[in-house]
């Protein structure tokens, strides 16, 4: 019988010490405006330039970041860890700039938006209404507390964000053993 996969939300460890802070300025290396949301839609993307980041808090510099919008930050270290595994339909490095730092780092979009939320294991999950005013959103989630992923659904993809739920980084066991492994600096585990 096979063993059932695993999944973890990948988090920012923010109880590292010392660690910084990143966040998106929504423009590119050349000044031009940017959607803020474009690496939470699950897609391919080109980019004319690379997207800029700030450092809001000074402090370390980490591996594994995420911004305010959810947006993961890798270094270098990270790339280099994950692209042998063959995951180009599944992750995507963006060549991003870290506003004063010389070193290569990268946005990690994920390119697989999979429903694969598991309703009745969530300690509670609440979806939009008429009633809430926005009836493009109605059927959408509008909060999941305690997120659960029903890993048949999910297959064997490695890295995805839950569809309804994109603000969520979802990997793999195996992910997350490799950057465990290799001592990848800001990262946090939640089984899910």
């Amino acid at each position: 019988m096979k063993s059932r996969n695993r999944y973890f939300e990948l988090r920012d460890d923010m109880s590292f010490p010392g660690r910084w802070v990143l966040e998106q300025t929504g423009l590119d290396h050349q000044g031009r405006q940017q959607d803020l949301w474009q690496f939470t839609r699950g897609t391919p993307l080109v980019l004319e330039g690379r997207p800029v980041l700030d450092i809001t808090h000074p402090g370390q510099a980490l591996e594994f970041s995420l911004t305010a919008m959810g947006t993961p930050v890798v270094a270098q270290r990270v790339v280099s860890l994950l692209e042998p595994l063959g995951l180009q339909q599944e992750v995507q490095f963006i060549p991003a700039q870290v506003e004063g730092r010389p070193e290569p780092y990268f946005i990690l979009n994920a390119l697989r938006l999979i429903r694969c939320i598991d309703d009745e294991r969530c300690e509670e999950v609440r979806f939009w209404e008429p009633r809430h005013g926005d009836p493009k959103k109605v059927g959408q989630y509008r909060n999941v507390v305690g997120l659960k992923v029903d890993p048949a659904k999910v297959g064997d993809t490695h890295v995805l964000r839950p569809w309804g739920w994109r603000g969520t980084l979802i990997v793999s066991e195996r992910i997350k053993q490799l950057m465990e492994q290799a001592g990848i600096a800001g990262t946090k585990f939640v089984e899910v």
